[in-house]
């Protein structure tokens, strides 16, 4: 029996935050309201929750000393909420869905067993959002839970952008490269059909989700054909704290003149590395633009990630045989026009130009009217893709989004 008003809850749980976001199904997706549970591990947490309704609006200090007690409070302020009967689903983002997992599936027991085999895969993501479906399936065991893996955009991948170049053995052992941002550019393709129609998603489209974690992928008959994460998110581009691409040899380096172990630079390339490491101030790339000019270290981190992305935008359009669109998305990508003009400055000869007023509005297309290659900037939406994946699996109704 399909519930006549389905509500569907996405979850996107991070190492130090929840944020979420509800959704009714039978109103075109429509977004009731949305909150996030930061700072989660500290001692001042906050939750905060924005909706349509003003009764649901909150924002006050939480004790969220861990995970536990963070979806603690979460579950008991939905218990709370006069509608709550009305919850129908919940989908969860999962960053990696490994070998086995190429689309979005209700959460089983022998799902839950994979992914703590998987834990290894992502120590920082997995074991908090295993976490995250248990909670909710004690608190409310009828309710079923989807999870939507971040690797199923790319889990066809070619051959030669799957395997990675160490002894073949490690490859049985799931060792390859994976891609993540899968949910975002899923919407991001969708909306370029919307945009554009779908001859253009099935383009040569370059995506570049620019955030706090940054990634950017090829995509040629709505495929993906290679991005530049890899078998952890922490690879490809410089990051807020990530390293991105790293000489190997820096690790048998650091083990032999610091003594360095292979917990402690796993934790230097994922939360001191990147923007931050290379300022040595900040992590927040608007923090750096707004220091550029009196701290050559702001400068550099902001050179450092542009000069990436711009090799990583080349590399794709060899791979793709030349450009048609570039979409930028994720919160750098989406509000910071000096990084877009530093990432497109001396790409035409690509077809790539952006126009200088349309850029510094951020405008959904970017780049002249004459210009080859359409630049777009779309505000990208990981939960919308989440709650449409949920009414799929779940067979809640018909889903009306463009397909490329």
């Amino acid at each position: 029996m399909k519930p006549n008003n389905p509500h569907i809850l996405t979850i996107n749980g991070g190492s130090s935050s929840i944020k979420f976001a509800l959704f009714d199904a039978a109103d075109s997706f429509r977004r009731v309201l949305e909150g996030v549970l930061e700072r989660i591990g500290l001692p001042d947490a906050s939750f905060r929750v924005k909706g349509l309704n003003k009764a649901d609006n909150l924002s006050r200090a939480v004790t969220a000393l861990d995970h536990t007690a963070a979806v603690n409070a979460l579950m008991d302020w939905i218990e709370k909420r006069s509608d709550h009967d009305a919850l129908t689903a919940v989908g969860h983002r999962v960053v990696h869905g490994g070998p086995k997992y190429s689309k979005a599936q209700r959460i089983t027991a022998e799902m839950v067993q994979d992914l703590h085999q998987l834990s290894a895969f992502d120590p920082e993501h997995l074991p908090e959002e295993i976490l995250l479906t248990a909670a909710f399936h004690r608190r409310f065991p009828d309710l079923p839970q989807v999870a939507c893996f971040d690797t199923a955009f790319h889990h066809d991948l070619p051959r030669v952008a799957q395997l990675l170049a160490i002894p073949r053995r490690y490859e049985a052992q799931g060792v390859r490269r994976y891609g993540f941002h899968g949910l975002s550019y899923a919407f991001l393709l969708g909306e370029l059909a919307r945009l554009d129609g779908a001859e253009a998603a099935r383009g040569r489209v370059i995506l570049a989700h620019l955030g706090n974690g940054a990634s950017l992928a090829a995509v040629r008959g709505g495929k993906s054909v290679d991005t530049s994460m890899s078998f952890t998110p922490t690879a490809g581009l410089p990051m807020s704290t990530r390293s991105g691409d790293i000489d190997p040899g820096v690790i048998w380096f650091l083990a032999r003149t610091e003594q360095m172990s292979a917990k402690q630079f796993n934790e230097m390339v994922n939360f001191h590395s990147g923007l931050l490491g290379i300022s040595e101030t900040s992590s927040d790339m608007h923090d750096l633009l707004d220091r550029e000019m009196q701290d050559v270290r702001a400068a550099e981190a902001v050179a450092v990630f542009c000069y990436q992305a711009k090799k990583w935008i080349g590399a794709f359009a060899a791979a793709l045989g030349g450009v048609d669109t570039l979409v930028f998305a994720g919160g750098i990508g989406e509000n910071a026009p000096a990084v877009r003009a530093q990432i497109c400055d001396g790409l035409g000869f690509l077809g790539i130009e952006l126009d200088q007023k349309r850029n510094g509005e951020n405008a959904l297309l970017s780049s002249p009217d004459s210009c080859r290659v359409k630049v777009r900037v779309i505000h990208t939406d990981e939960e919308l893709v989440i709650a449409r994946s949920v009414a799929n699996v779940l067979n809640l109704g018909t889903i009306k989004e463009p397909k490329p």
